[in-house]
Parts: structure tokens; sequence; C-alpha cells
């Protein structure tokens, strides 16, 4: 049997599979059957691969082997972060992603070159090589980066970093890099083609930090979501250069979801591309919202018990605070004395609350909350005006009014969960500092909002306790 024969039918098996995990993923109750489905998909490709490799022969598995080695050495560490870290995690993955494509197109260019292949480096192949490089290395430093915000290291600035001309550095930046792209298509194998390849490769990595420079954690979700487009799409690329259909097809339904995703964050935040990536959204302004002559009501754990234990609707709108705390455990438990007295509970989930999309959702069924009870944005803000509290925990930009009412505030237009139309509303707060908009939430200082300061998971916690002792009275 030939090498072909045996390897096309695993990896048309895996193509199949990396299909319907994407299928599964989409809906709760089959979302394990599409990860399993996922990395099944994987080992068929890993198994396709090696199987062709060890056909053709003459191949050295001591490196193979060590390059595998190394990966589980990296990897299962960061397989056990917390789901807290889970965002600056995947991160990283798309850093390793964009980075091993890189390397394998400046590998590939080099081989070419160094063997004067001038049919290998057809105008294709070296279209999709500079491709490869431009996206794969934006992709690493620009990863790596983002990973450093979220994970909050000091000597990374958190919010915008802008400067004169930024956009205009950062554009001209990229047109270089497309001109020596484009002179290498044309002479690939002129004697200064590796000094254009190695100009094209270093542009790649400084677009990639000055491109994540300006934008601030309130553009995480996005950002994330297009990160892993521009991975997929290097990956298809990769898969041009090395002649490998299922890399293509992988690569092509990861490219295509990052980019679907990023449409849906976007849509969510009222923004366009080019805005997340030029417009340093997160910078901090100076609104009215941040008076002095505005002050916090804040109020205590007992009385909010009391007045949920009565209420017939609470709506519970996480946040990132919730996923700081690690509180989504007492949540549940929270959730769980409040049904026993008969409240109907529902949560309100926004599209970018957190550092990445569907992060409240992956920690909330975490704790086992009912997916049932996780209410999309659009679908809970007809619930509001009739809910006798909303328990805000941790968020902030997205139950902030201004996004409505404020004409000059940077969130304007972005959709929100309208919290300040419920009845009562009672919001958990680490500090008084304003959100990732740099802005100060309006909602705060309502007079039906009352504050409870405070780390999420001690709050809510002491919000449980309070319950349980009304129900054994």
């Amino acid at each position: 049997m030939s090498a072909e024969a045996l390897v096309q039918p695993l990896y048309l098996v895996a193509t199949a599979l990396f299909i319907m995990s994407l299928r599964w993923m989409s809906d709760p109750e089959t979302a394990r059957k599409g990860v399993a489905s996922g990395v099944a998909a994987m080992t068929l490709a890993v198994a396709g691969t090696l199987a062709g490799v060890a056909a053709g022969g003459g191949t050295h598995y001591v490196w193979i082997l060590g390059a595998f080695a190394l990966g589980a050495a990296v990897g299962y560490p960061l397989a056990q972060v917390p789901l807290t870290a889970v965002p600056q995690r995947t991160a990283l993955s798309h850093a390793f992603g964009g980075m091993a494509a890189g390397l394998v197109g400046t590998g590939k260019f080099l081989l070419y070159y160094g063997r004067s292949d001038a049919a290998a480096l057809s105008p294709f192949i070296v279209v999709a090589l500079v491709a490869e490089v431009l996206l794969g290395f934006l992709t690493f430093t620009g990863s790596l980066l983002a990973a450093g915000k979220l994970q909050e290291v000091k000597w990374i600035p958190q919010r915008p970093v802008t400067y004169p001309l930024q956009n205009l550095v950062n554009f001209a930046l990229f047109g270089a890099a497309l001109a020596l792209g484009a002179a290498l298509v044309l002479h690939p194998l002129a004697p200064w083609a590796p000094w254009a390849f190695g100009g094209l490769a270093t542009l790649s990595l400084a677009f990639g930090v000055l491109l994540i420079l300006p934008i601030g954690g309130a553009d995480m979700p996005t950002v994330i979501s297009i990160l892993n487009a521009y991975a997929g799409l290097s990956a298809v690329a990769m898969g041009f250069v090395l002649n490998n259909k299922l890399l293509i097809t992988a690569g092509a339904l990861d490219g295509s979801s990052g980019l679907i995703l990023s449409v849906i964050m976007c849509k969510a935040m009222n923004r366009s591309f080019f805005n997340v990536l030029f417009g340093a959204f997160g910078q901090a302004q100076q609104t009215a919202a941040g008076d002095a002559a505005q002050v916090y009501k804040e109020d205590t754990p007992e009385s909010a018990a009391q007045i949920m234990a009565q209420a017939d609707l609470v709506v519970i709108v996480p946040g990132y605070g919730m996923a700081v705390a690690q509180a989504q455990h007492k949540v549940r438990e929270l959730y769980d004395l409040l049904k026993k007295r008969g409240v109907n509970v529902k949560f309100a989930i926004h599209p970018v609350a957190g550092r990445m999309p569907g992060h409240m959702n992956v920690l909330l069924a975490e704790a086992e909350i009912p997916y049932d009870d996780l209410v999309e944005m659009d679908d809970i803000n007809g619930d509001m005006p009739h809910a006798d509290v909303a328990l805000v925990i941790g968020a902030n930009d997205v139950v902030n009014p201004a996004a409505r009412t404020d004409k000059t505030s940077p969130i304007y237009g972005m959709p929100i969960i309208d919290a300040d139309r419920a009845r009562t509303v009672y919001a958990i707060k680490r500090s008084k500092a304003p959100g990732f908009a740099g802005i100060d939430n309006g909602l705060y200082f309502l007079d039906k909002t009352f504050m409870l300061f405070g780390d999420a998971k001690s709050v809510v916690g002491e919000l449980a306790r309070q319950l349980g002792e009304g129900n054994q009275a």
C-alpha cells in the first residue's frame, strides 16, 4: 500500500471529525462529544502524518519524539491553569501556533533557496510562504502581548498605549512587509532574497506588538477571536506550502470560525474590526459619570439577602470580577438557596463579559448551573423591567447605561444588559475603580442601586450564608 493510500483516508476521517466537532460544540448538550471528536481528529491527523513520513523512509524519529516530549512538557502545565486563566492560556496557544507556522515557513524558504529550487519556489508557493510568515509571526508576538495584558504582567501596560501617528506607523510597517513579500514573489532566488525574507519576518514580529499595544482590556474578547482567525489563516497558508490538505481544511475551519466569532463580538460592542484594531477603545476618558458629587450607597449582605429572599425574579449579571474571585461555586450556592425559596433566578450573559468569548458560560457551567437559566443579552433585556433584583457580580461596562444615553461616551451604542431597569440593583465590586473602558458607571449612582464592596467570592458567600440562616429559621 502506498503512503498516499494510507494517509488520505485517515485525513478524510479527521476532516469529518473536525467539522462535526464544531457542530457538536455549538450545543451544550453535545459539547463533550464535540471535544472528544476534536481530540480524535487531531490524533488521526498526527497518526496519518507519521504514517506518511514512515512510508517515505529516511526519517530521524528522535527529533519527532523530542518535539513531542517538549510539547507535552509545556502543554500539560498549561492545561492545569484555573478557568480564570483560560483567556491568557488561549492567547499563549495562539502564540505557539503562530510561531510554529512562522518557523515552518522560514525553514521551507531557506531549504528551497539553499537548493536554488526555482520549481519549488513558484509564485504560488512564495505567496503562501509570505502569508504564512506574516500571519504566523504577527500572531506570535501579538498573542504573547495579549496574554501579558490578560495576566496583568506589571511591565506590560493594561491600558492602551497610544502615540502620535500611531496608525500611520502601523500601516507603514505593514505596507513595507507586503512590499518585501511582493519582491520575494517576483525574485525568490535573488542574492538579496534571504535578507528580504528576514526583513519580512522582523516587520511581522514588530507589527504584532504594535497591533496589540493600543488595544485595551475591554476589547480582549474580540482580540482573542481575531488572533484565533490569524492563527487559522497562517495554518491554511502552511498547508499549501506543505501540500497538506488536512492542514488546509483545519486551518480554514479555525480561521473562518475565528472571523465569524469576531464579527459577533464586534456586533455585541457596536463596533467595527477597524475600530477594534486601531481605535484604542480601552483608553481612560473623563466623563460626566466621574463627577465628584456623585456618591455610592453601600448596603450589607444581610439586607441584600432579605430583599432577594422576598423577590419573585432575581437576575444575576456575572462579569470578570466573578472570574477573578473564582466565585462561581458560591454563586451556585446562592442560586440553590434562592430556588429553594421559590425565587425565579436567571443569569444575564453578555457576549463580551469577561476576557474571552463564552467566558461566563464556561465558569457557570463549571459550577453546574442549569444551562436553561443562562439567558443571552437580547433575550433577558425584555425581562429586566420585571426583575425585582438585578445582582451585578463584577460586571461594569456591559451594564453601563451611558451606552444608551451618553453620546460622548466611548461605549455609546454598545448593546448592554439593562440592569438599570430592574426594580432594585445590588452591585458587587472590588473597588471604586472604573472598568476597562476607563469610565465610571452611572448605574452605580442610581437611587435604586446599592453597592456591596469586596471580593465577589466572599460577598456572595455571605449572601448565601444569610439566606441559609433564613431558611433554617
